[in-house]
């Protein structure tokens, strides 16, 4: 009888072991981001024991963690049944609330999760901590109380220490945070995500090169820690995009961390999609057409993905699949469209609306415009993406749908191109006035508002002397001889202050000319004297200058 009772207790002894093992290659899986593998295991563990609180709470956070919150609730629900730390749940319904913006349910849940606890349990409150953190609407201070709370039972907890450093990051506390991922690693070194994030402070300051050996600091630890390898590929684009001159070697050293992660994650569909929203990061295309491809041969039904082989297809020509695949994904009321979508769903009719030899489907091209504005009104700084649209129908010498593309963004002065994108509207307006047909008169209207635009690049860069020279010629174009004075003689101020050296370029000598001879035109009928003054100025720059000489010989 005892004989039976001892091998009893071994057997439980046992399956409590092996059940905390398998916990622990579940929670191992979900730090090196293997979330399929996690998935199974811990389903595996409920199957065999349907009331494990911990299992159904931690499958829940990996549910929720991939924003599929219906699945996330039922596990947690679940685990309320549970006889084995259910209490646990009551922090992953508590995060749900905290998502939902109700911080009092939150609260009263968190409440009955720390109900019963033991005096040195910290558990509770890590995970607490860490649905603050993790909540779509994050709160780091009370992030902060909560994991404090835990170090004031167990002030060498590794994970405490590590969650409180992610808090410290998220409220922008770099020092805190540093000294909690140095604290975290020292008390386990086994702990790569503590030292990883001594890395992710110099990337987030830019200094690219540390945070690199830092990275691979972690790898000669581990060389088959996943994360470092979307750090590394994440700081690598960052370094390419505010270093120019690194950008081809960094976006495909990018490009390679990015595949080293995904081959040491599971090939899951959601791995392939974050997969999908770097290729776009770092605008490999070619790539992103062929992944796309491959994901809807493997599941049709998930819309995303048409997502992403619409942007693609763009990008490499092919507008009829792009405009398809865009409007695929738009149509179904339950995707969450985004500013991007109609973006490129815009550029694709644009494309098709306009060719190389300056035909124009106005059909075709009002019909992305209006795309593009759906785009703008979800996302206004998606105006930044505009401007190499507008200058290649400028380069097509499409001026007035190049007028068409920049007016979209001519007034937002929050957009990194506002300056260029005023002085590109400006000139289309003006072309697009000077190149129409003989006989017919300019557009007023169209006039003023590239004048309007002229105005807000001086606003803007007082030193843009170009703008009067616009904006004498544009008032040339509207006869009035008023403006035609007044904004020459400020071109021809501006630039004489500039020195000796710039006036003797020639460039510079063509548009002082250019001014003399709008100025002298513009007093021939009212002021014959003025005129033949501003005459000869002009003959004494350009002795050859025709229609100056004719204009004296005429005034005389």
């Amino acid at each position: 009888m005892n004989k039976f009772k001892i091998f009893s207790l071994a057997l439980v002894a046992s399956a409590s072991v092996a059940k905390a093992q398998d916990i622990n290659e579940a929670k191992k899986a979900i730090d090196a981001e293997q979330f399929q593998k996690a998935k199974s295991l811990l389903k595996s563990i409920i199957k065999a024991k349907p009331s494990d609180g911990e299992a159904n709470f931690v499958l829940g956070n990996v549910y929720l963690n991939q924003s599929v919150v219906d699945s996330a609730k039922i596990y947690y629900l679940n685990g309320l049944e549970a006889s084995d730390k259910k209490n646990l749940n009551y922090i992953g319904l508590g995060q749900l609330d905290l998502d939902s913006k109700n911080t009092a349910g939150a609260q009263a849940n968190f409440a009955l999760a720390t109900k019963d606890i033991k005096r040195k349990d910290v558990n509770e409150f890590i995970y607490i901590g860490k649905a603050y953190m993790n909540s779509v609407n994050p709160d780091y201070k009370s992030a902060i109380t909560s994991l404090q709370k835990a170090l004031a039972i167990e002030p060498q907890n590794p994970s405490a220490l590590l969650a409180i450093g992610d808090a410290y990051y998220g409220a922008s506390s770099q020092n805190e945070a540093y000294k909690a991922y140095r604290d975290a690693f020292t008390a386990d070194p086994k702990l790569l995500r503590a030292k990883m994030q001594l890395g992710v402070l110099l990337k987030g300051a830019k200094s690219y090169e540390e945070a690199i050996k830092a990275f691979n600091e972690v790898i000669a630890l581990d060389a088959n820690y996943g994360p470092v390898y979307r750090e590394l590929a994440e700081t690598y684009y960052k370094w390419g995009r505010n270093k120019t001159s690194t950008a081809k070697v960094n976006m495909q050293n990018a490009i390679t961390n990015y595949e080293k992660y995904l081959s040491l994650t599971d090939y899951s569909l959601d791995s392939k999609m974050r997969h999908a929203d770097f290729l776009i990061l770092v605008k490999d295309y070619k790539t992103l057409e062929t992944v796309a491809n491959k994901m809807i041969a493997e599941d049709k039904v998930n819309p995303r993905i048409y997502r992403y082989l619409g942007y693609a297809a763009y990008e490499n020509g092919n507008v009829d699949v792009a405009i398809k695949s865009i409007e695929d994904f738009i149509k179904v009321p339950s995707n969450k469209v985004i500013g991007r979508d109609y973006l490129y769903l815009g550029l694709s009719k644009i494309k098709k609306g306009t060719n190389a030899e300056g035909v124009v489907d106005q059909a075709a091209f009002d019909a992305g415009v209006a795309d593009i504005k759906k785009a703008i009104e979800l996302e206004p700084l998606v105006v930044e993406e505009l401007a190499d649209l507008g200058k290649a129908l400028f380069g097509k010498k499409q001026f007035a749908q190049a007028a068409t593309i920049f007016e979209l963004a001519v007034n937002n002065s929050e957009s990194k191109n506002y300056l260029d994108d005023n002085v590109y509207y400006g000139i289309s307006l003006y072309y697009a006035n000077v190149n129409k047909p003989a006989g017919t008169a300019p557009n007023a209207e169209a006039l003023g508002k590239a004048e309007a635009a002229f105005d807000r690049v001086l606003v803007a860069s007082p030193t843009y002397d170009e703008a009067y020279l616009y904006k004498g010629r544009i008032n040339n174009l509207l006869e009035k001889d008023d403006l035609i004075i007044k904004n020459y003689e400020e071109y021809v101020t501006k630039t004489t202050a500039k020195g000796a050296e710039e006036l003797a370029k020639p460039a510079t000598v063509k548009k002082i000319v250019e001014a003399y001879n709008s100025i002298g035109a513009s007093y021939a009928n009212t002021d014959k004297a003025k005129a033949v003054e501003y005459f000869n100025k002009t003959l004494a720059l350009d002795p050859a200058n025709t229609y100056a000489a004719q204009s004296v010989k005429a005034l005389k």
